[in-house]
Formats: C-alpha cells, structure tokens, sequence
C-alpha cells in the first residue's frame, strides 16, 4: 500500500497530512510556541510510529487467531545522541489483556514483532532520498 506524510508550515501554521492508500488524513499537531516548525519532534514520532505499529499488527496478528485483545499498551524509549545522528538504543516495551492464556498471548506478542512493518524497515537498511528540491526567493 502506498503512503505519504506532508506537513506544511509557516508562522503560527502547521499542518499535518497522511494517506495510506486511498484514505487520507488530517492530524492535528500544533506548531512550536514560536510559530515556526513543529511542536513535536521528528524522533517522538518516528517513535510513535514503532509504538503505533506495533499495537494496530497485534490487534491484526490476533485476529488471524481469533484471539480478542482488551487492551494493549506500547512504550518506545531510545536515544539521539547528537544533531543528525541516528536514534541509538532504541526498545520497547509492551503489555496486552486478552481473552487467551498466558502462553498464546506472549507467542502472539513474540510473532507480531517478527512481522511489524515499522520495526522491520527500521532493522534493516533502508534508503531515504530526497527526490526534489523546491524553492521560491523572495529576495
């Protein structure tokens, strides 16, 4: 499935945009007290993304078992050392509720960690290029 993220921003606007195939998106995240730039960093939500991930493909991988899950929560932790330095020590943590015994709920937990799309970009090499530049002077 194709995705895209955009923001937009300029003084006192940010505006934030997905889509995942043909669905698309509003998300509201507020710019920085200053005006420019987000008030979120790129690093909190690229762990979001591991986070948010890992919960929806364990509410899928459960279902293939017919498994129903009451509850689950995820915590992402990792460092960025310097600026432009990749995260480093990057884990995380997760607790589930469901209707199954103990045994199913951590082979679903161990399995869905094998197949979640984010951890599995992130665990290999994965290229990012930027494709085009855009530029408007005003000078």
């Amino acid at each position: 499935m194709k995705m895209s993220a955009r923001v937009r921003n300029s003084q006192g606007v940010h505006e934030t945009f997905l889509r995942a195939g043909e669905a698309s998106q509003a998300v509201a995240i507020p710019p920085k007290p200053t005006g420019l730039g987000s008030s979120v960093s790129g690093g909190e939500l690229l762990f979001l993304a591991l986070a948010t991930c890992y919960c929806n493909d364990l509410y899928r991988e459960a279902a293939k078992r017919k498994i129903e899950l009451l509850s689950v929560d995820v915590e992402v932790e990792g460092d960025f050392l310097a600026e432009g330095a990749p995260a480093k020590d990057v884990w995380y943590r997760a607790s589930v509720a469901a209707n199954a015994s103990e045994a199913e709920i951590r082979d679903l937990m161990q399995h869905t960690d094998t197949v979640a799309e984010i951890q599995n970009s992130l665990r290999v090499e994965t290229p990012v290029r930027l494709r085009e530049i855009g530029v408007e002077a005003r000078k």
